[in-house]
């Protein structure tokens, strides 16, 4: 039984697909609902990386006291029919619905599914923002590194699905919807309720770290997702670790095994595998006094989990001559966003 069975507050449950959204929904549940016994459903993605986090992070939210439900989503061309049909009857149960990837077409038909009139949206990092605006101005759901292009067979396929997802998630008719985030948010839904995450959680559950002399740098899937050009990330990895001496490279867990290697033989980096996410990590420590970063999720996130240390975040901009010519056309912009919006981190040019 769990330790919090006795509980009689909301049936929730929370659908995570990465092991940064199954941290901010433990940042939630401390912040916004503690005490109360949560189902967290992971969708399992393939990815052999994603899924070693996702196991730790499970373990971290069993020892909350928290089920945990792991499914094989993307187990074989059966797999979805499975998932869904075994996850109806708990979707239409559930008086609350927690989700960190409203873009996943995977929560986005299970939407369609639940009767919950409580709907929340834990942060999944720069996805956040994006999600936050469009709902705002209503438009439809698409991430910002794909805004811009033209739909593919499969979206319009899916976009009835889509359609339904973004009206389940607009407030209306008793409906609460909640974004817990920490990410800025300049243009509030209106009837949307928006949380700070703080990694209250976090910080709570470890450190404070021993802070080192030297620097480490933070990765980035700029490259994986078509965004930035390999050869101009190198540069800009190879400068940044010379002018700053930084020893350590945390990869992102979507970063490829031969652009890892690539970077650990022309800049001499050592290349960590982190098993956690990175706010985990560097709470833990030890932690380099200046953690380099491009635009990403963590120079908004890194110095709330970090907060009384003496751990610096720089961030690096994105010189526009590095995007790639299919990048979105505004890309620049958004990226540009992120990091001027990152009011705690020290910025640095390109």
């Amino acid at each position: 039984m769990s330790p919090r069975a006795g509980n009689a507050g909301p049936r929730t449950l929370a659908f995570v697909e990465s092991p940064v959204q199954l941290l901010n929904v433990l940042e939630w549940a401390h912040t916004r609902a503690p005490g109360a016994e949560l189902t967290l459903v992971v969708l399992s993605p393939l990815d052999p990386m994603t899924r070693g986090q996702l196991r730790r992070m499970a373990e971290l939210a069993r020892r909350e006291g928290h089920e945990v439900r792991w499914e094989e989503a993307r187990g074989g061309a059966t797999a979805p029919f499975h998932t869904v049909g075994s996850l109806t009857g708990p979707l239409r149960r559930a008086d609350r619905v927690v989700m960190g990837d409203p873009f996943s077409r995977y929560v986005q038909l299970l939407l369609t599914i639940t009767r919950a009139r409580d709907l929340v949206v834990v942060d999944d990092g720069t996805a956040t923002m994006e999600f936050v605006t469009q709902l705002a101005r209503g438009e439809r759901l698409v991430r910002w590194h794909r805004k811009g292009s033209r739909p593919g067979p499969r979206d319009l396929l899916f976009a009835p699905v889509s359609r339904a997802a973004r009206h389940r998630l607009t407030p209306a008719g008793g409906r609460d919807v909640e974004v817990f985030s920490a990410m800025p948010v300049e243009e509030t839904p209106e009837g949307v309720t928006v949380t700070a995450n703080a990694f209250a959680w976090t910080r709570a559950r470890f450190g404070p770290p021993r802070v080192t002399k030297g620097a480490d740098m933070v990765g980035t899937s700029l490259v994986e997702t078509g965004v930035v050009d390999a050869d101009r990330y190198l540069d800009a990895v190879r400068s940044l670790a010379k002018t700053h001496g930084a020893a350590r490279y945390f990869a992102h867990r979507r970063e490829s095994t031969e652009k890892l290697h690539r970077l650990a033989v022309e800049t001499g980096l050592e290349i960590v595998r982190p098993d956690l996410p990175l706010e985990l990590i560097a709470r833990r420590g030890p932690i380099g006094r200046t953690v380099l970063s491009f635009p990403s999720t963590v120079v908004h996130t890194l110095p709330l989990a970090l907060a009384g240390t003496d751990v610096r975040v720089a961030v690096c901009d994105i010189d526009p001559t590095w995007l790639t010519r299919t990048a979105s056309p505004r890309a620049g912009g958004f990226l540009s966003g992120v990091t001027g919006s990152a009011r705690a981190a020290h910025r640095l040019s390109a």
